[in-house]
């Protein structure tokens, strides 16, 4: 027997017809040639992940403030490097200026 796929979309239509209680999870799986505990399957996976909803928007607020952060770090960094570079540079050619005039 081939294992049928159900669409994600299908899955909550059908979920959220069971959590209506307007009818049983064995008369909505009759009506839709679904196994009945497939059906409460899904609506048990469904309850549990309800919850990853509300986290999901509370995460994303997070990843992106510790995105905004890093790229501040990042910015900050590398105002240090190109500040040193000039410095270093500098005095590189102030040393060499030096060493021309025997002073070294």
């Amino acid at each position: 027997m081939k294992k049928r796929k159900f669409a994600s979309e299908y899955k909550v239509k059908l979920v959220l017809e069971v959590l209506r209680g307007e009818r049983t999870i064995s008369e909505i799986a009759a009506e839709h040639e679904i196994n009945p505990v497939q059906l409460a399957n899904w609506r048990r996976e469904f309850l549990e992940k309800a919850p990853a909803v509300f986290d999901s928007t509370h995460n994303e607020r997070e990843r992106r403030r510790a995105e905004r952060e890093n790229a501040e770090d990042e910015a900050r960094m590398l105002k240090t490097i190109g500040q040193l570079t000039m410095e270093r540079d500098f005095l590189l050619a102030a040393r060499s200026k030096s060493a021309e005039r025997g002073l070294l």
